[in-house]
């Protein structure tokens, strides 16, 4: 399978996101997989964005990615008033989940790396119930620390001697981006997934907003109820998101 042209791109305060929807990302991540060149994904709702655009490595890191998909209905909105009328949110756990139900007829091969300490196991076993038949060929554990140079050594052995065919990563923004970054092309897999959350929400470690809420771009509100201590600085900073979207489009010039 060739590898199809990335499309259509839009730049929301300086991030380049893809104007996909969830199957032509499957798709794409397909071509990846038996194409020539490996890459890797990044998922880009609006507080991602703030932290890619306040950080010039991260943001050059995050725009040179495979593809960056919007993963957040703030940025669904934004697109589609931007004019991408189709355009649909391609949320990690939802991205994560149909994707291992492709594997099934593939027989691609899944590795885990991130979570808290039995967070990977148990996704794994969760998935595996799931999808009868799925190949998780690995997991591991980071720890909140550094890797040293053997540890990272010994992790990028462990993953090519897999055989994975994606690697989900799920170690939060904005270290995931960075890992992927820095490890696309060495450990084997042809495509590297960074889904952040995924891990914990599929493992059931943590709650899931209801779909009405997600749908209505209130999944924010659902997090920072269920994480205020941790959230809150996340969630105090979506005005300045609006206001700097304002800016953006009341500057919008259409060639």
């Amino acid at each position: 399978m060739s590898v199809p042209p990335r499309g259509d791109i839009a730049l929301v305060l300086g991030v380049m996101v893809d104007t996909m929807n969830l199957a032509e990302t499957i798709r794409t991540v397909e071509a990846w997989i038996t194409g020539p060149r490996p890459s890797y994904v990044c998922l880009a709702p609006a507080h991602a964005i703030m932290d890619y655009r306040r950080d010039p490595e991260l943001l050059r890191i995050v725009n040179a990615s495979g593809m960056t998909t919007p993963d957040g209905m703030a940025i669904v909105w934004l697109l589609r008033l931007m004019g991408y009328r189709k355009v649909e949110r391609v949320y990690g756990p939802d991205l994560m989940l149909a994707v291992c139900e492709r594997s099934l007829r593939t027989g691609w091969k899944h590795f885990l790396y991130g979570g808290a300490p039995g967070v990977a196991q148990e996704l794994s076993r969760r998935i595996e119930q799931r999808f009868p038949g799925l190949a998780v060929a690995g997991t591991y554990t980071p720890p909140f620390r550094p890797l040293t140079p053997e540890e990272d050594r010994a992790v990028i052995e462990q993953i090519r001697a897999s055989g994975a065919d994606i690697v989900w990563v799920g170690i939060s923004t904005p270290k995931q981006e960075r890992w992927m970054a820095d490890h696309v092309g060495r450990v084997g897999a042809p495509v590297l997934i960074g889904v952040g959350a995924a891990f914990d929400f599929l493992s059931g470690r943590k709650p899931q907003a209801p779909r009405w809420m997600q749908r209505s771009g209130l999944e924010w509100l659902f997090r920072l109820a269920t994480e205020p201590r941790r959230l809150w600085r996340r969630y105090a900073e979506y005005p300045l998101f609006a206001l700097l979207v304002a800016v953006q489009l009341l500057g919008l010039r259409r060639d």
